[in-house]
């Protein structure tokens, strides 16, 4: 199952308490407190992997939660520090963060069942509690973003890109922190703090040189097994394919480019007939558009009312795109009426680079590859159409304004 919107509840760990001892030792009387630390509850880490290409595994468990720091002990031992909880995610994914809508996952805690802290200490820091979600109800239309209602916290473009999206709770300080020349058996300790929480939203979009677009049935599938490795489904009826592929083209001369076949959109699509924003949000990190059409007009459509249909309503959609280099691959060259709908539409886009080809045959594979290299080496840089939150990790504490650091590639700092 292919699984690219999510909605997901994380908890970061809790710090561990801290702990009340004294040191008790033969022939050493009034030894004085030895309480030791809490340790610090475990954050929780989203990581760009090329090798993770959906987000199903997060279809079945959207309850993200990492373990808690160990409690503090005598002799000022310091509680264990809890391990980050690291969730993979492709190259790609959008994370936003959700306004609460009523919702609360199995798992989680009342607000009852908490104690009544309002603050925990960090280092000599005082910080606000993060707030905790209730009302009982099940998980639900995890296909569903409220654009208004959801902020973009970071956009992972890069391969072992990191984002730190919950932030562990710190742990307690035991009463040797508490010891003075007035207060020399201190019993004070502190809790640990609470991790931080919320509900979260995870949109992927998927990353191509290179994108196939046009109506179902034009023939994108059948393309794409035939200049790549990639195994689309094909059959004779539309929406065979209801999800990107993405394949890798060998170019020669020890050069490749990733290729997706986007599944076909239809009149309205702008306005989400078809699926049309499932299908047409993957496009807007591809670089170039390769317009497939059914130059034979097999579905009883001209080839050129289907290139102007699907440009308008990529403009439509995001006016932005418009001005992506784009390029037309005339398929179905093998069928009847094929050649003299190609002059008819050639005569109409005499400016445009048309390249013939028949998928089904192999015809024209070879100079379509030889194009597409060209074509990508004259639009060289790369368009990811979302520059908020990419390339950085962004850590936020309830209370503070967000702020910013580096993206790293081996843990959290």
């Amino acid at each position: 199952m292919f699984v690219d919107r999510i909605k997901v509840f994380a908890q970061a760990g809790n710090g561990g308490r801290g702990c009340v001892s004294f040191r008790r030792e033969k022939f050493v009387p009034k030894g004085g407190p030895d309480g030791g630390d809490g340790g610090r509850g475990g954050d929780i880490i989203f990581r760009a992997d090329r090798h993770t290409d959906h987000l199903a595994h997060l279809f079945y468990e959207p309850i993200i939660k990492a373990k808690n720091g160990g409690h503090g002990r005598g002799k000022k031992m310091h509680g264990k520090n809890a391990p980050d909880k690291i969730v993979k995610v492709p190259v790609g994914t959008m994370v936003y963060h959700s306004v609460h809508d009523g919702m609360r996952f199995e798992g989680e805690q009342s607000e009852d069942t908490i104690p009544n802290r309002v603050s925990s200490i960090d280092d000599s820091e005082i910080e606000e509690q993060p707030r905790r979600f209730t009302d009982e109800q099940s998980i639900h239309n995890q296909s569903t973003i409220d654009a208004p209602q959801s902020d973009l916290l970071a956009d992972l473009t890069c391969e072992d890109q990191e984002f730190l999206l919950c932030k562990g709770g710190a742990g307690g300080k035991g009463n040797v922190h508490f010891k003075s020349s007035r207060n020399r058996a201190p019993r004070e300790y502190t809790e640990g703090g609470e991790g931080e929480s919320g509900h979260f939203l995870l949109e992927l979009r998927s990353i191509a040189d290179a994108a196939l677009v046009g109506y179902p049935n034009a023939g994108k599938s059948t393309l794409i097994q035939q200049i790549s490795a990639a195994r689309s489904r094909i059959a004779p009826y539309p929406f065979t394919t209801l999800h990107p592929v993405i394949g890798m083209v060998e170019l020669g001369d020890y050069r490749r480019a990733t290729v997706a076949d986007i599944p076909g959109l239809i009149e309205g699509a702008h306005r989400n007939l078809g699926l049309g924003h499932d299908f047409l949000r993957h496009i807007t990190r591809c670089r170039l558009f390769l317009f497939v059409l059914d130059m034979a007009g097999s579905e009883g459509r001209s080839p050129i009312a289907d290139l102007e249909s699907l440009r308008r309503e990529i403009a439509l959609y995001d006016p932005r795109l418009s001005d992506r280099p784009w390029f037309v691959v005339a398929n179905k060259m093998d069928l009847p009426q094929a050649k003299e709908n190609l002059r008819a539409f050639q005569k109409r886009f005499s400016q445009r680079i048309v390249v013939p080809i028949s998928a089904k045959e192999g015809r024209g594979i070879g100079e379509l590859k030889r194009l597409l290299g060209e074509w990508l080496d004259r639009h060289s840089e790369l368009v990811t159409n979302q520059s908020q939150g990419g390339g950085m990790r962004l850590t936020i504490r309830q209370g503070e304004e967000p702020r910013t650091q580096s993206a790293v590639s081996h843990g959290p700092t």
